[in-house]
């Protein structure tokens, strides 16, 4: 256990902010597979372009606040275009 003020401070700080990232995590993985087994179900492709805006709003959100890294976030993307591309053909 910490022995100063400042450090006990810290521990509370960290534990607020491990909850709220594991919480935005889970939100991104959730938008993330949706669009995934939409693609895979073959929907229509106006629902998927809209779940695909959300998820790619949720990953920017993860990358503005240090969750997610820039290239997670285009990869994820790109490979979601490619599959949409994909299956539409």
């Amino acid at each position: 256990m910490a022995n100063h003020k400042s450090a006990k401070k810290r521990i509370l700080r960290n534990e607020k902010k491990r909850i709220e990232n594991k919480s935005r995590m889970s939100k991104i993985r959730t938008f993330v597979k949706k669009v995934s087994e939409m693609i895979s179900g073959k929907k229509d492709k106006t629902e998927i372009q809209t779940a695909l805006s959300k998820a790619n709003s949720e990953l920017a959100k993860g990358v503005k606040k240090g969750i997610v890294s820039k290239r997670k976030m285009a990869r994820t993307m790109s490979r979601f275009a490619k599959k949409m591309n994909a299956e539409q053909k």
